[in-house]
């Protein structure tokens, strides 16, 4: 199996587990048996751990000193601000709203390179980008919630778009790392950083976990959250981005949605209204519309 054969397998592994991820995590925060930045402590303290127990069977490379600054940005955007903002929004938002919303990820980095980098806007891009954040703005206004009273669904829509908004920065710096160290080198400290950073958040709520409320659908759903769409992900797109450019392992965010609405679906965790289909559909032209390229990209620039 050839390095970028390898590389599409991952990334698209990693969308799979996280799209089977807002149904489980759902479920276990609906029924209130680990609040949302708990669920968050749990979550990176198992794969800590799992990161740091790998450690010592792989062969590690030595960081240079001044790297720690970029794993400390890195741990930022990738782990605390970015698991913090999706439990919670969760807590508020429907699975099938969450998943869209995501794949908004695309709209956002062109924006921020547009802002940072100076890259241009064309008339093009800039009505995707309208069309891509109406579809975002009926999702959070209009859409059914098929969670508990006292819900809120537009809270719910606006946290997970942060999520989003970070997890694309954290693509940007991550794609550095990956040039110059294997995975296996830095996603431990990449966890540990984030470990302390979320620490003060989590540890009032993870102290109120009931085990012994647990099913074992509970068990199995938090364990899939810390060995599959942590441990699993966070190894499974590093090694997509050595050998794929930021822009295509972004792209393969469009599956999120779909793997979510029909697991979702199947296990009566959310609705499929009308606000839904036509949000998402916006969303998905205005995605297509912003990444669209004038000419056909060839095999090589993937």
């Amino acid at each position: 199996m050839s390095n970028r054969t390898f590389a599409f397998i991952a990334v698209f592994m990693v969308q799979l587990l996280y799209g089977l991820t807002f149904t489980f995590a759902k479920g276990i925060i609906a029924e209130g048996l680990i609040k949302p930045f708990g669920f968050i402590l749990i979550r990176i303290i198992g794969a800590t751990a799992l990161f740091w127990l790998l450690s010592l069977f792989t062969k590690n490379e030595k960081i240079d000193r001044k790297d720690f600054k970029t794993f400390f940005f890195a741990s930022i955007f990738g782990i605390a601000l970015n698991m913090l903002t999706f439990f919670k929004g969760l807590e508020y938002t429907t699975p099938i709203n969450a998943s869209v919303i995501m794949i908004t990820a695309p709209i956002i980095v062109l924006l921020l390179s547009a802002i940072f980098l100076s890259e241009k806007l064309t008339a093009i891009k800039v009505f995707g980008i309208i069309i891509g954040f109406s579809g975002a703005l009926i999702l959070s206004l209009y859409s059914s919630s098929g969670t508990a009273v006292g819900s809120n669904v537009p809270l719910g829509n606006l946290l997970v778009f942060i999520n989003a908004a970070s997890y694309s920065v954290y693509i940007i710096i991550v794609k550095k790392l990956t040039a110059k160290y294997h995975p296996f080198s830095f996603i431990k400290w990449l966890f540990l950083f984030g470990l302390i950073l979320v620490l003060p958040f989590g540890y009032k709520e993870l102290t109120q976990v009931e085990l012994y409320q647990f099913t074992s659908y509970d068990f199995f759903a938090v364990v899939f959250v810390i060995v599959g769409a942590t441990f699993g992900t966070y190894l499974l797109n590093p090694m997509g981005l050595r050998h794929l450019k930021a822009s295509t392992v972004t792209a393969f965010i469009y599956l999120q949605p779909v793997i979510a609405a029909i697991f979702a679906l199947s296990m009566g965790m959310d609705v499929l209204d009308t606000a839904k289909i036509v949000g998402a559909t916006l969303i998905f032209l205005g995605v297509y519309l912003v990444t669209k390229k004038k000419k056909a990209a060839t095999k090589d620039s993937l």
